[in-house]
């Protein structure tokens, strides 16, 4: 098993635009545990049609506007750590649709906390010569009630 390999979901393709996808879906959650803004900076598409929504915010729009959510998530206190579960994905072409839920381990100076996020993650395929791949264009996460 190679070291990408080990990053996919049990029974996940190793190839193929659907393990390309989860990886780059992966890479996401692997930024936002790091507080890594130029790893998170390279998973987005740089465009004003990027749209993320983080849990209890209003609509940010446009790259520069995510990316300073990212900067003041990052500078914050707390540091979230990710278990990604009913984890599905769907591709049509130049878009793929990743919708998942983050089983959120949070901590920081006022403790920590934990809860479950219902996510979608809409990636585009960048098929430039350079920089080519998928890119995130909307991120969307709303908090599940406690049953």
């Amino acid at each position: 098993m190679t070291a990408e390999e080990d990053d996919l979901p049990t029974g996940a393709p190793s190839s193929g635009p659907i393990a390309e996808v989860l990886r780059a879906n992966q890479a996401f959650y692997d930024a936002h545990e790091a507080a890594d803004l130029e790893a998170m900076a390279a998973i987005w598409e740089h465009s004003d049609r990027v749209v993320c929504i983080h849990p209890g915010w209003q609509i940010l729009r446009t790259w520069p506007t995510v990316r300073d959510s990212w900067s003041r998530i990052f500078t914050g206190p707390a540091r979230n750590q990710f278990i990604l579960t009913n984890l599905a994905v769907s591709v049509d072409g130049d878009t793929a649709l990743v919708t998942l839920e983050e089983n959120l381990i949070a901590s920081g100076p006022a403790g920590s906390g934990t809860g479950v996020v219902a996510a979608t993650n809409v990636f585009v395929r960048d098929n430039r010569p350079v920089g080519h791949g998928w890119r995130l264009v909307a991120h969307h996460g709303s908090p599940v009630m406690a049953r």
